[in-house]
C-alpha cells in the first residue's frame, strides 16, 4: 500500500463502520405498533396543519385581493388629484366667457365696468387657487435669497439696501412650502461715488 492510501480505510472497515452507525439511530415505529392515543394525536395535527393550510390560501388571497384593490385607488388618486382645484375654476371660465361676451357688445360707458368683472373674475381665480394651496412669494424690499428669487439685473439705488430687491419683475410661487416658480427680481446695488473732476 501506499502512504496515501494509509488513511482509506477498508471495504470491509466501511461496511462495519456503516452498520455501527445503523444500530445507534432509533428505528421508526412500524405502523402496528402505533396505539391508539398517538394516531389520534397524528389525526388532530393533521387537522390543524389542513386548517392552517386554507388560512394560509385564504390570507395569500385576500392579500392579492388588497394589493390590487390599493393599486386601482392609486390610479383613480392619480387620474383624478386636480378634480377639486379644476371644479373651482369652472366658475371662473364660465366668468371669463362672459366678459368677452360683454366687451364685444360694449359701449364705452359699459368699459369700467367690464373693468371691474375683469378684476372679480381675477379674485375668483386667485381664492380657488389659494384654496388649494397655492400662494405668491412676494419678493419688494426684502433680501434677496437665490432659493426663491431669480435675479436677471442688478441696479444702483439709494433708497434700497444693497442686496435687497428692487424690483419684482414676475411674481413667484409656491405650494404648500415647495417653490413653483422663483420671483423674477432686480437686485439694488449701493451707488457708486461721484468722483469731483479737477
Amino acid at each position: 500500500m501506499k502512504k496515501s492510501d494509509e488513511n482509506i480505510p477498508s471495504v470491509t472497515e466501511a461496511a462495519t463502520d456503516a452498520s455501527a452507525t445503523a444500530d445507534e439511530t432509533p428505528a421508526a415505529p412500524a405502523p402496528e405498533t402505533l396505539s391508539a392515543e398517538a394516531f389520534e394525536e397524528l389525526k388532530s395535527r393533521a387537522a390543524k396543519a389542513d386548517e392552517n393550510w386554507e388560512r394560509l390560501v385564504r390570507t395569500t388571497a385576500d392579500f392579492d385581493n388588497f394589493k390590487k384593490r390599493a393599486a386601482r385607488e392609486k390610479q383613480d388618486a392619480l387620474r383624478y388629484a386636480t378634480e377639486g382645484l379644476i371644479s373651482k375654476i369652472i366658475p371662473v371660465l364660465d366668468n371669463f366667457e362672459m366678459a368677452l361676451a360683454a366687451a364685444q357688445n360694449s359701449s364705452a360707458e359699459g368699459l369700467k365696468s367690464l373693468q371691474d368683472g375683469v378684476t372679480m373674475i381675477q379674485s375668483q381665480l386667485k381664492s380657488a387657487l389659494t384654496d388649494s394651496g397655492l400662494e405668491e412669494v412676494d419678493a419688494t424690499g426684502k433680501p434677496f435669497d437665490p432659493n426663491i428669487h431669480e435675479a436677471v439685473s442688478q441696479q444702483e439705488s439709494a433708497d434700497v439696501p444693497e442686496g435687497h430687491v428692487l424690483q419684482q419683475l414676475r411674481k413667484g410661487y409656491k405650494i404648500r412650502e415647495r417653490l413653483l416658480r422663483p420671483a423674477t427680481v432686480v437686485v439694488a446695488k449701493s451707488p457708486t461715488p461721484i468722483q469731483n473732476e479737477k
